[in-house]
């Protein structure tokens, strides 16, 4: 264990000394190559649909749809419930009619 941590301190002094030998490049200004601007302008379009897109999430969840779909869905289960164990009684009793004798 204490060598583990000799190794790391030794490592990150000769990281840092290393960083401060750097001597920064003077780089020229290249103009851009035809495949540069046409991927700078489509990722320029992802980014501009992108954005519209999230606009358009953030305003329908600004309607709270999915809580009225949620109602509505639960008003149709019950009405539809009620009617299905209607059904169900009337075929019962027309399959299994009932003797009043």
């Amino acid at each position: 264990m204490n060598k583990l941590l000799v190794i790391t301190v030794v490592v990150a002094f000769l990281a840092l000394g290393a960083e401060s030998f750097r001597v920064p490049r003077q780089t020229e200004e290249e103009e851009k190559g035809t495949i540069a601007t046409v991927v700078d302008t489509l990722r320029s379009y992802y980014d501009s649909s992108v954005d519209t897109a999230s606009g358009y999430v953030e305003t329908i969840k600004g309607y709270k749809l999915d809580e009225k779909a949620k109602s509505l869905y639960q008003d149709t289960v019950k009405a539809v419930s009620t009617y299905a164990g209607i059904f169900n009684d009337q075929l019962y009793h027309m399959f299994y009619p009932q003797d009043s004798s």
